[in-house]
């Protein structure tokens, strides 16, 4: 199946690389504001990152969606303040070895996983954005989890701080996700005809 960027810019271009180019730096530059955005939650504040990198892959799909996010990546290793925290936080490479540099790689998978379900058609109604949502949303934490074990030892309660204050953000960032594509969706519909 075509995603929402293919199915609107099949409309005006076919196979643009310029238009692709800008579409994955646009991706890039929306996860750094995503970075930036903190929403007050609890038990931990939320950033809205992970919300866009599941929105770019139900948008865009695996590949562009995927570029998107490793992008962003690159900007931040080049030491650009792209990550949330920076600069405050280090910058660079030294950051990205921090005890958040699993869940970084995590967004990749995220895109990735929320990319291929938007190519078998997730994304269009609510129960399956919800779905795609939450599977992709689960992708961040085998790389997160991993690495933050590394970091700071696996003798620590690694689920009770690495996954479990994120989980209410979680499903919360599906259930958006459930409201934005299924109405994009439905909006492309009622204006093709």
């Amino acid at each position: 199946m075509t995603t929402l960027y293919e199915t609107i810019s099949s409309r005006s271009q076919k196979n643009n690389l310029a238009i692709d180019l800008l579409v994955v730096l646009a991706g890039s530059l929306l996860m750094a504001i995503a970075a930036k955005i903190t929403i007050p939650f609890y038990p931990v504040p939320l950033t809205t990152q992970t919300l866009v990198a599941i929105g770019l892959g139900l948008a865009l799909g695996p590949a562009r969606a995927a570029a998107a996010v490793l992008a962003y990546l690159a900007q931040g290793a080049a030491g650009l303040p792209v990550f949330a925290g920076a600069p405050a936080n280090g910058l660079g490479l030294a950051y990205m070895a921090g005890p958040t540099g699993g869940y970084l790689i995590g967004f990749v998978f995220q895109s990735l996983a929320a990319g291929f379900l938007a190519r078998l058609g997730w994304g269009r109604s609510p129960v399956t954005a919800v779905g795609a949502g939450l599977i992709a949303a689960a992708a961040i934490y085998p790389t997160g989890l991993l690495w933050l074990g590394v970091v700071i030892g696996f003798d620590k309660p690694l689920l009770a701080l690495g996954l479990f204050p994120f989980v209410l953000g979680d499903l919360a960032k599906a259930c958006l996700a459930a409201l934005i594509f299924p109405a994009a969706w439905s909006m492309l519909a009622r204006n093709k005809g």
